[in-house]
């Protein structure tokens, strides 16, 4: 959404803004516009705008995007599926596998891989990404200090919220309590949580509740990550947000279980999620490797029931989860290509479909983040994407480079593309 008029005395006629796109197109059934920046937030939008930039960019009609936001992501574990590979494709190897290597890394390790990273996610148009930086008496806070430290690194290129996730559970793993209360006063952003993994899902609930309320922090939730229904805690955990009134401040990842219930119980289920505020972020690339593993007839997608959750009122985001390691061997950090694989896999290629995709990876997610300046209208942070395509609605399904990338109205990424044909 973008509005044109400028708030009072932010732009003059003539007037020297730092940059300024022309000729983009921002809405497929709109003509195209200008838009200036100045002091790191949009000034103007509008057609033709009286103004001159210290820099300009010619779009010429390609569609400018607010930035991508990656709302699930685990930095620390990326890039080391060749380490110790998960043969059988199976959670529960991906789980065992992971807990025998974090021991391992070193604290430069997980620098040099994270960086890696998140500089692909800059150049791929993301300008804003939830990290769930995990420790435990094991490995200690080696991976999580580096993700702090990392936030402060990176704070020019893109905004990283850090959640406190303890993957080995709490009640099973005797010192992550007092790891998780460190963690807060370490900097965390967000409380990170895995019911499914712990002894107790709903007295692991009720803990980081406690917890998040302590520290006045959101929450986030590894949640029912299964094929089947019939463990699930959601209800629980839906419930307890409107007790706490944490309306609106709850994300729940994977949710993959809700997929297999029978179809009353799951709009019970989402009209509760609704109610609560809840967003849930759908992990394709992760839970479709592995998920449906024990099935030998009509193997199950085994992903949380996006087009029923959207319907149903509930704020739905895509995201990564994990880069080239046991949970997930393949992915290279770009939003849009998880989205084109949402595209089939989700049931999310029709026509009116098609036009809901893409909020999933911006709007969706800054709302779930509670990203306070976001979106590409006057007055908010100039994060930016414009893509080398002529339409917004081509935005997936083309995979376009991403051309210009902008961080608070600063291009932190150039993307050239060509072809040349000999026939």
């Amino acid at each position: 959404m973008f509005r044109s008029d400028p708030e009072p005395g932010v732009l003059l006629k003539y007037a020297a803004m730092d940059l300024v796109f022309r000729k983009a197109r921002l809405d497929d059934a709109a003509s195209l516009v200008d838009v200036a920046i100045a002091q790191g937030r949009i000034a103007a939008i509008g057609p033709d705008l009286e103004c001159r930039g210290r820099a300009e960019i010619d779009a010429a009609g390609r569609a400018l995007i607010p930035g991508l936001v990656e709302s699930h992501l685990h930095l620390e574990k990326a890039f080391v599926m060749e380490r110790k590979p998960n043969r059988s494709g199976t959670l529960m190897e991906a789980i065992a596998v992971t807990a025998a290597l974090k021991p391992t890394f070193t604290r430069e390790d997980i620098e040099e891989r994270s960086r890696r990273l998140l500089r692909r996610l800059v150049g791929f148009g993301s300008t804003h990404v939830r990290a769930h930086a995990e420790f435990d008496p094991a490995q200690g806070f080696t991976g999580f200090d580096v993700v702090l430290g990392l936030r402060r690194e990176f704070a020019d290129v893109i905004d990283i919220q850090v959640v406190a996730f303890p993957q080995e559970g709490i009640l099973k793993t005797p010192g992550t309590d007092a790891m998780m209360v460190e963690a807060m006063k370490k900097g965390a952003d967000v409380v990170g949580a895995i019911p499914y993994n712990d002894s107790d899902a709903r007295a692991h609930i009720d803990w980081v509740f406690r917890l998040a309320r302590d520290f006045d922090k959101d929450l986030d939730f590894h949640q029912d990550f299964s094929d089947d229904a019939d463990a699930m805690s959601i209800e629980y955990l839906a419930r307890q947000a409107m007790a706490h009134k944490y309306e609106g401040r709850v994300s729940v990842g994977h949710l993959t279980a809700l997929g297999a219930a029978a179809p009353a119980r799951r709009d019970e289920i989402v009209a509760l999620l609704r109610d609560a505020g809840i967003s849930v972020m759908c992990l394709p690339a992760t839970d479709m490797h592995l998920g449906g593993r024990k099935d030998e007839t009509r193997v199950r997608r085994a992903l949380t029931p996006v087009r029923a959750l959207r319907d149903g009122g509930v704020n739905v985001c895509l995201a990564s989860n994990n880069i080239r390691n046991a949970f997930t061997p393949y992915g290279n950090g770009d939003l849009l290509q998880i989205a084109a694989l949402a595209l089939p896999a989700c049931h999310l290629g029709g026509a009116d479909d098609q036009a809901t995709v893409l909020p999933m990876l911006t709007t969706n997610p800054a709302r779930a983040l509670r990203l306070p300046n976001y979106g590409l209208e006057v007055g908010r942070d100039a994060d930016l994407v414009l893509l080398d395509t002529q339409r917004v609605a081509d935005a997936i399904i083309d995979l376009p480079a991403r051309s210009v990338v902008c961080k608070r109205g600063r291009i932190v990424a150039r993307t050239a593309h060509s072809v040349e044909y000999g026939f």
